[in-house]
């Protein structure tokens, strides 16, 4: 539209410039973007507020974060939007530390600059600051409550993910619980329902599952493929079949889920058949050779395949190759095909990585006392099992293992 009003000899004016701009933004489009900011020095509107706002909006969308300051820094009246799209541009770009400083020279703070900040963080797996941010933040929306839960599941805290009515600091659970006015939302389900599955707690899963009902959160095909993935896991596979059954779309994850599902629970031809039935509808696999990245649960199928096998070397290696953080249950699989396998040297790693993203799990403990008893490093087994005795009053280790 903007190189047709050229066309036609129709001189641009501000509404005009900001408007296409923010439709190059949308896009991505950054030839176009780059022309009219060359249009808004021609007619000389480049000290008018929301026409230097909209640019650098839209050169913090595209990646141009350096051009983005530059404009900035030469506004003289600079509204929030400006300082958020700013910070938006930083956060994206990966650079928290230029974000922060942006972030702490705001004049007035609104809910999405906070939240931007500990999203931020949470990509970056530097929870501590988020964690800090979200206990500052004078006011808080849905979106504060996902990011901080999305941050915890995305760097492997995944207990810090998980409802647990014990215990009412963790973040989903006090989401979740009817005492607090913001209701959760579908992501916000679907993120806590990822954190049960991946630590196989159909129980808590289950409860997710009744707050929706409860809530009267209509379970569409995202949520139930996150339930088909936690109850394929758990080997519920009545249920995951009823759910599966039940979509009105099945796509590449929902398929992924049943299969993955499968493949933890040793139901190779259930499997095969699933894989089969995807490829007859035409929804084709998408490892490596499909052009898609292989997810946490993927490295920890690998892992535990090569350590069954013996191969624990090639395993450790593949846990340090991963592009992501990898999970406890990544780690807890390679602790065990150390226990099969009796090697401590990286036994000792794995269950050290275990302990600290999962201190309150006492079975790694366990599989380490038991690396070490089969050795006849009788002492290091006795200090973990007295620890576990200390830890859990009235259990012994024993009842634990």
């Amino acid at each position: 539209m903007y190189v047709e009003m050229q066309r036609f000899g129709l001189f641009p004016n501000t509404f005009s410039l900001t408007s296409s701009l923010k439709a190059c933004g949308r896009i991505v489009y950054k030839i176009g973007g780059v022309s009219i900011h060359a249009q808004v020095h021609k007619h000389g509107f480049c000290n008018i507020v929301y026409v230097q706002t909209a640019l650098v909006d839209f050169y913090s969308k595209v990646g141009r974060v350096e051009v983005a300051r530059k404009v900035f820094d030469e506004m003289l009246d600079k509204n929030v939007v400006s300082w958020n799209s700013i910070l938006s541009g930083y956060v994206k770009s990966g650079d928290l530390a230029m974000a922060r400083g942006v972030f702490d020279k705001m004049p007035e703070k609104d809910v999405i600059s906070w939240n931007s900040m500990i999203s931020g963080y949470g990509r970056e797996g530097n929870m501590e600051q988020a964690f800090t941010l979200f206990h500052q933040m004078p006011q808080r929306n849905i979106a504060s409550w996902n990011a901080v839960i999305g941050g915890y599941l995305d760097c492997g805290n995944i207990e810090l993910a998980r409802p647990d009515q014990r215990r009412p600091f963790i973040y989903s659970n006090q989401m979740i619980q009817p005492n607090v006015n913001i209701q959760p939302d579908k992501m916000t389900f679907a993120s806590v329902i990822s954190a049960c599955s991946q630590l196989g707690d159909i129980t808590s899963g289950s409860w997710v599952e009744s707050c929706m009902t409860q809530l009267g959160v209509q379970i569409d095909d995202h949520l139930a493929t996150a339930l088909i993935d936690l109850y394929a896991k758990c080997g519920s596979f009545d249920k995951a079949y009823e759910l599966f059954h039940g979509l009105q779309k099945k796509d590449l994850v929902s398929y992924t889920a049943m299969i993955l599902g499968c493949g933890l629970n040793g139901r190779a031809n259930d499997a095969i058949k699933l894989f089969e039935e995807m490829t007859d509808a035409q929804i084709y696999p998408n490892l490596k050779l499909y052009r898609l990245v292989p997810s946490r649960d993927h490295y920890g199928i690998m892992v535990d395949m090569l350590g069954r096998a013996g191969r624990l070397k090639e395993a450790y290696e593949l846990i340090k190759s991963m592009p992501m953080q990898p999970h406890a249950g990544v780690w807890g699989a390679l602790l065990l095909a150390c226990t099969i396998h009796t090697n401590v040297e990286i036994g000792e790693i794995a269950a050290k990585h275990c302990f600290n993203l999962e201190p309150n799990i006492s079975g790694y403990q366990t599989l380490l006392s038991n690396i070490y008893a089969s050795v006849g490093r009788w002492d290091d087994a006795k200090i973990l099992r007295k620890g576990l005795q200390e830890k859990i009053p009235g259990c012994s280790w024993m009842e634990q293992s």
